[in-house]
């Protein structure tokens, strides 16, 4: 069934690329992100390839909270509905706690933690006033333990999105909202590119595929792709810390 889509961060990488693979299922887009140049162009392409897909965009900084819930209130109005909404955006810098580097630590904690929790916040309620509604929020692999060096503060705000959405299925438990959280592995995109030594990568459009799948199927919880995040989820999960932070490098 075709759906409106909403997703942030899609002017570049994983974002960008979900929004081309949900246009060839057959949904509408509401596409927002900071860069409009970026955005008007993957609208352009998705639209080109796709005459018969509705593409909108609007520019957007999720850290400008008030214009988060304005963004989200118009596609609302654009489209009349919204029936899923794809938290993305996100940052990926950072630097080891007690580095000097508290800036860019907490420029990702705002980004990745506050500015999801007013996309979360926008979203339910367009949710709750349609009494439907599918919200995404993409986590990560990381969010499975603690992380050292440089992800310290990214993994941190992965796992506190993952709980944040689990809070929210909590409270609509038995409603027609549903919720999930998706948890990449490690998947080539422009935040990613200089990393030389992750284990498992996979490209963009092969993650993405994965990621899309199971939202899809609106799972409540997906390690994506399957093999090998999902045995690799088990065993962060419990292996002891040392043997945890060399299997993730």
């Amino acid at each position: 069934m075709r759906k409106t889509v909403l997703i942030t961060g899609a002017s570049s990488g994983l974002g960008a690329e979900m929004a081309r693979q949900l246009a060839g299922r057959g949904h509408h887009l509401a596409l927002c992100a900071r860069r409009a140049d970026r955005l008007e162009e993957l609208r352009d392409e998705i639209v080109r390839v796709r005459p018969d897909t509705r593409v909108q965009v609007r520019t957007l900084d999720v850290n400008d909270h008030d214009q988060v819930f304005e963004v989200f209130r118009g596609f609302a109005d654009d489209f009349g509905t919204l029936d899923r909404v794809v938290v993305n955006a996100g940052l990926g810098k950072g630097a080891p706690i007690g580095t000097g580097r508290f800036e860019a630590n907490r420029d990702t904690a705002m980004t990745n933690f506050v500015g999801a929790l007013a996309q979360t916040e926008a979203a339910l309620e367009v949710f709750r006033r349609q009494n439907a509604g599918h919200l995404v929020m993409i986590s990560s692999m990381s969010a499975m333990r603690g992380m050292p060096r440089t992800v310290t503060t990214y993994a941190a705000t992965k796992a506190g999105v993952a709980h944040l959405a689990e809070g929210v299925r909590a409270d609509v438990l038995g409603t027609p909202i549903k919720v999930s959280v998706i948890y990449p592995g490690y998947i080539r995109s422009e935040m990613n590119e200089r990393v030389a030594n992750a284990p498992f990568m996979v490209g963009t459009e092969e993650g993405v595929a994965a990621m899309v799948d199971a939202i899809e199927k609106e799972k409540a919880s997906a390690h994506v792709p399957p093999w090998p995040w999902v045995p690799v989820g088990l065993a962060l999960r419990h292996l002891p810390l040392p043997l945890a932070r060399r299997l993730m490098g």
